[in-house]
C-alpha cells in the first residue's frame, strides 16, 4: 500500500466516523426535544416603519486662496512653534 493510498483510506475512516458521530448527536439532540415540553411559539409584532426625513443640504463653501500676508503669518506661527518645542 502506498503512502497516497493509505492516507486516502485515513480520510474516509475518517469522514465515516464523523458521520456517525454527528448522527448520533442529532438523534440525542432530536430525542431530548421530543421528550420536552411542546414550545409555545411566540407572536411577531410587526414594527411600524418610520420615514426617514433627508437632512437639508448645506451649501459647501468654497475655500479662498490666502494672500501672501497671510501665508507668511501662517508660516511665522509655525516657525515660532517649532523653535518653542525644540527650545526646552
Amino acid at each position: 500500500m502506498s503512502h497516497a493510498s493509505m492516507l486516502k483510506a485515513r480520510r474516509k475512516i475518517q469522514k465515516n466516523k464523523k458521520l456517525i458521530v454527528v448522527a448520533a448527536k442529532q438523534e440525542k439532540r432530536l430525542a431530548k426535544q421530543a421528550a420536552a415540553e411542546p414550545v409555545v411559539k411566540k407572536v411577531k409584532v410587526k414594527k411600524e416603519k418610520v420615514e426617514k426625513v433627508k437632512a437639508e443640504k448645506v451649501e459647501k463653501v468654497k475655500k479662498v486662496k490666502l494672500t501672501k500676508e497671510e501665508i507668511g503669518k501662517q508660516e511665522a506661527k509655525k516657525a515660532k512653534a517649532v523653535v518653542g518645542k525644540t527650545g526646552k
